[in-house]
């Protein structure tokens, strides 16, 4: 049976508000932008953002309003366009939680949910401010050698939104070069969406099917999105948007960040066109 390849705007539909959404890619690279702009479009609410390392996808998300609560070790942009002031504005004012980890810990509450337990242990962490601030965390006596160990609360993402260079209709998908967390998302997570630079298919998949990395039967969604993942890179595809990530971080209002979201809508809502052709 054939996946339902639907449209970005009707993909984006299917997340309701206060839902925990895990985001693929890492940092400014292979973000799903396309789709985290339609959700800033369509003005969700309380959502609960899971991610190892987010930048602009977080940090676009605060300025619209649309976050309850992120665990993340790591939000902000690389060294050349410095700190994520809509994420870190909302944390300071009290109108998002920051729950403070470190990219390992977040692994762990994902590989949690992938185990289908409340909890998991975390090798290293025996000390410090992240067991005082989040309290996802807790310190156990280890019943078998009766050393202190460090559990965190399992986190298990309502939907995860990989971004991918290639799938099938079937939603099998394949990612090439740096592959980041988001295998371990799409297992953690009670629903994919998959959003793609291209539909290839199925023959071609699967002359070397060894190679999918997600497999189609946890996809839910397929979106066909040329350059989903701009103004953040895409392995052997486009580099980052320099120009457009610079606009961004210098904008402060909710305003000009509509107008950015508008002069996106183009290239965002391009597969749905070429669907209809």
């Amino acid at each position: 049976m054939l996946k339902k390849t639907i449209s970005l705007k009707e993909a984006v539909s299917h997340i309701t508000n206060g839902s925990m959404i895990s985001f693929g890619g890492n940092v400014l690279h292979r973000a799903p932008m396309a789709f985290v702009r339609e959700m800033a479009r369509q003005e969700k609410k309380n959502l609960k953002i899971v991610k190892t390392a987010g930048a602009q996808d977080i940090d676009l998300l605060c300025a619209m309003g649309c976050v309850e609560s992120v665990d993340a070790g790591f939000v902000s942009y690389e060294t050349k366009y410095g700190l994520a002031t809509h994420y870190r504005k909302g944390v300071e004012s009290g109108q998002i939680i920051g729950n403070e980890h470190a990219c390992y810990t977040v692994i762990c509450a994902l590989r949690g949910a992938t185990m289908n337990v409340p909890f998991m242990p975390v090798k290293g962490l025996n000390a410090g401010d992240l067991l005082l601030k989040n309290d996802y965390f807790v310190v156990v006596e280890d019943p078998f050698g009766g050393e202190p160990v460090t559990l965190v609360k399992t986190l298990t993402p309502d939907v995860a939104v990989i971004h991918v260079q290639e799938c099938d209709a079937k939603g099998n998908a394949k990612i090439y070069g740096p592959k980041f967390e988001d295998i371990l998302i799409s297992r953690a997570a009670k629903k994919v969406i998959i959003t793609t630079e291209q539909i290839v298919s199925e023959t071609k998949m699967k002359l070397h099917e060894e190679n999918i990395d997600i497999p189609g039967f946890l996809v839910n969604h397929i979106v066909h999105v040329p350059r989903g993942a701009s103004p953040c890179s895409v392995y052997k595809k486009y580099d980052i948007d320099d120009k457009s990530l610079t606009s961004f971080i210098s904008m402060k209002t909710k305003e000009e960040i509509q107008s950015y979201l508008k002069g996106y809508e183009k290239l965002d809502y391009a597969g749905e066109r070429m669907m209809r052709i």
